[in-house]
């Protein structure tokens, strides 16, 4: 994937716009974990001075995305296996409050956006296109995060799908991964819609959660990254 180039003339709107430009590159992969960032060569592809950039690379540190090392520079964060493990597991127990209260308090409006996310889903599947399928995959769990009701809750597990999101891309590209996971929320939306919250609960914990065989293949490609990014 290519890196957009953008210009950002307005001093006062350029730190929020550079800080958005950079977390969609480190959410859609094209900055990957544990690849250094360099300021200026991030102030000339965006034609701004550093200082702007600087600003957005630490408030990109403060939301986890982002890791700045003493003498080194600005790094896209780079969880180890135990970091990884514990935040998929409290990723998997936070989407799973999710689709409990969903399941209880699901209104209209948000029956249409969780099954319109999923039928995106399924295109995306049916015509091969993984890159699709990232950002329909992302919908359809925010559309369960927003059917809560729970403003607390939706703005945590935003933020941290956010922070896991470009791991969450890495576990798409198993094998047969993206078909699973297609199936998988089949599982869930059917338990959203019956109103089913434990069951709904349960399949989206096992859905999220990271363990055996697809924790060795996400942990090879991360060291794949890792080696890419040096």
């Amino acid at each position: 994937m290519a890196l957009s180039v953008r210009r950002y003339a307005v001093r006062g709107e350029q730190t929020p716009r550079l800080r958005e430009a950079l977390e969609e590159d480190i959410v859609a992969g094209r900055l990957r974990p544990g690849q250094r960032l360099d300021e200026a060569g991030l102030a000339e592809r965006f034609r701004v001075s550093r200082t702007p950039i600087r600003e957005a690379l630490i408030q990109l540190s403060a939301s986890g995305l982002i890791e700045m090392r003493p003498r080194r520079g600005a790094f896209v964060a780079l969880l180890g296996p135990r970091e990884l493990v514990e935040s998929f597991e409290l990723m998997a127990e936070i989407e799973a409050s999710c689709a409990r209260l969903a399941a209880q308090r699901l209104g209209p409006a948000d029956r249409a956006a969780i099954t319109e996310a999923h039928v995106a889903c399924q295109q995306a599947v049916a015509a091969g296109d993984d890159d699709a399928y990232y950002p329909a995959n992302a919908h359809f769990h925010a559309a369960i995060y927003a059917a809560t009701g729970n403003r607390v809750l939706r703005a945590e597990a935003t933020r941290l799908q956010t922070a896991l999101q470009p791991y969450r891309r890495l576990q798409l590209k198993v094998p047969r991964r993206i078909a699973n996971s297609l199936a998988e929320h089949e599982a869930i939306l059917e338990a959203l819609l019956a109103g089913d919250g434990a069951g709904a609960a349960d399949r989206i914990r096992a859905h999220v959660l990271v363990q055996g065989e697809r924790f060795m293949t996400l942990l090879a490609a991360l060291q794949q990254e890792a080696q890419m990014a040096d």
